[in-house]
């Protein structure tokens, strides 16, 4: 299949480019660079071997999207491309909704007008809230408690409504749990700008002397060391996951709901000390106090995707901590 994929520069959205080639697609990549860079083209072009057509666009331009697919015979599409910062929604969030929203919306139009009736949508865990019960199933109650999450569970209404008038649309909605790690060459990876938001790239920056030490946000929770317990998944495990869901799509019509996570759950420590034994580095950590709003446990029941996918997440945290720390020093010796 010719697949477009919208944010396909950014850290999932360039992951899931490299599964999809291996496959057997063929890829076209939108991208507003907002959170990304365009050298990672020139990256993906040298582990695929292929050349990428690339468009710098912003999703909500509808003629610039429709452009697009009047270039290219598009069979589906996988959209990444959303702003995705939970902090900072909750400072920006008419910035969010707008991107967010439109983006959405004004996808589904081009693909509407365009015959295109396959997509594949990057959702989030954070559309279930502060869910106390784990393993969570897809089934669990949706209550998002921030805009960004409630822009993804928007966004998830917005496909589901909109699928209930297209009797041939054939849409996944995938909910990410917490993506870590890096492509195994260590050429592509997570760079987030400024101060990153999540543990993995916090501790890898640690690691590299960029951060001094590691705040560890409590360690008084109903939990085996008292620190937050959460449900990391490699991103390459999660980038096959968008091709496996393709093949269903290829055969079934239907809008389909998974979970990709590991379906275990790592305490905070856990990461700290795999990442030390699997690196031989000593990260410093301070304990602070609870972040407000923060559970103790929060992990995955993936069982769905492995039935009705043949899809489960191979690799580990030693994995996870292997190819985070690989893609941290080839981004400190190229000053990405």
């Amino acid at each position: 299949m010719k697949v477009f994929v919208t944010g396909g520069l950014g850290y999932i959205g360039s992951h899931t480019v490299v599964s999809l080639i291996e496959a057997g697609h063929d890829v076209v990549i939108a991208d507003a660079l907002y959170n990304s860079s365009e050298s990672v083209l020139q990256r993906l072009e040298k582990l695929t071997g292929k050349s990428i057509p690339f468009y710098r666009i912003d999703i909500t331009d509808h003629d610039s999207l429709s452009g697009i697919f009047d270039d290219h015979s598009i069979d589906a599409v996988i959209h990444f491309a959303a702003y995705k910062a939970v902090g900072e929604s909750q400072v920006k969030p008419l910035m969010y909704y707008r991107n967010n929203l439109f983006g959405m919306i004004t996808l589904l139009e081009v693909m509407k007008e365009k015959g295109v009736h396959r997509l594949v949508f990057s959702s989030s865990a954070t559309v279930y809230g502060d869910l106390t019960e784990s393993p969570i199933p897809e089934t669990a109650p949706l209550k998002a408690a921030n805009v960004y999450g409630k822009t993804k569970l928007m966004c998830e209404d917005i496909i589901r409504d909109y699928a209930a008038t297209d009797s041939e649309a054939s849409f996944a909605i995938l909910r990410y749990f917490n993506p870590v790690g890096a492509h195994e060459s260590g050429i592509i990876g997570e760079l987030p700008n400024g101060i990153p938001n999540n543990l993995m790239p916090y501790i890898t920056q640690v690691a590299n002397g960029i951060r001094d030490h590691l705040t560890v946000f409590g360690n008084d929770y109903d939990t085996p060391d008292g620190t937050g317990v959460r449900d990391y998944i490699h991103v390459v495990d999660l980038a096959d996951g968008h091709t496996a869901v393709l093949k269903k799509l290829e055969k079934e019509n239907g809008v389909f709901t998974y979970n990709l996570g590991c379906g275990r759950g790592y305490s905070v420590l856990e990461v700290i000390n795999a990442f030390e034994r699997q690196n031989g580095i000593e990260i410093r950590y301070e304990i602070g106090p609870r972040r407000s709003g923060d559970i103790a446990t929060c992990f995955s029941d993936p069982s769905k995707a492995e039935r009705e996918l043949g899809w489960k997440a191979e690799r580990n945290i030693d994995d996870m901590c292997r190819d985070s720390w690989r893609w941290q020093q080839y981004a400190s010796e190229h000053n990405l």
